[in-house]
């Protein structure tokens, strides 16, 4: 019984011990990661001047022809930098409930300057709920802003299929921009 009580007072000798050389050790980093502060603003570009129509209604073309290669009707929607609709197509056959939803991606890119993906991963793959009480997000992929000259021009935003064809369809015409 004594070897007992000797030894976990050795144990916790030793334990205290350790714990004073950990504790000039720097500081680990926050268990949460929202609690990490980045040294510079994530998705930091500024507004530029508002897409034209002719601009916008090119990348409505361009996403319309990728669309239609694979032989998917979508929704395409086209904002300028203060996020009011420019252009707009419904392919034949796209799903009358994606129009809005077309609409909100564009709107959800060009305000939040991020893609619409980085929404929805914060939500599926790290949990953050709190992401759905922001106004006017779409945790949904295939909202893409539009970048001239580093600035901010406008977003794309296509709906009506799955997640990964509205995002690819919206790469592609933001590519003819996006330079």
């Amino acid at each position: 019984m004594r070897t007992r009580v000797l030894t976990a007072v050795m144990l916790g000798a030793a334990l205290l011990v350790g714990g004073e050389g950990n504790a000039q050790q720097p500081a680990a980093p926050p268990a949460n990661p929202l609690d990490v502060i980045p040294d510079k603003m994530p998705f930091n570009n500024p507004y530029g001047p508002p897409i034209s129509a002719q601009r916008a209604q090119a990348a409505i073309q361009a996403a319309m022809a990728e669309a239609t290669k694979h032989d998917w009707p979508l929704n395409i929607a086209v904002v300028d930098s203060g996020a009011n609709l420019v252009a707009f197509l419904r392919m034949d056959g796209a799903l009358l409930a994606s129009i809005p939803i077309a609409e909100h991606k564009a709107r959800a890119a060009v305000k939040y300057r991020r893609p619409t993906r980085v929404f929805e991963d914060a939500v599926q793959k790290s949990d953050y709920k709190f992401i759905l009480s922001l106004d006017d997000v779409i945790a949904s992929r295939g909202g893409i802003p539009l970048i001239e000259d580093g600035k901010i021009i406008g977003a794309i935003g296509c709906s009506g299929g799955a997640g990964s064809q509205d995002e690819a369809v919206c790469t592609a015409a933001a590519a003819t921009i996006n330079k």
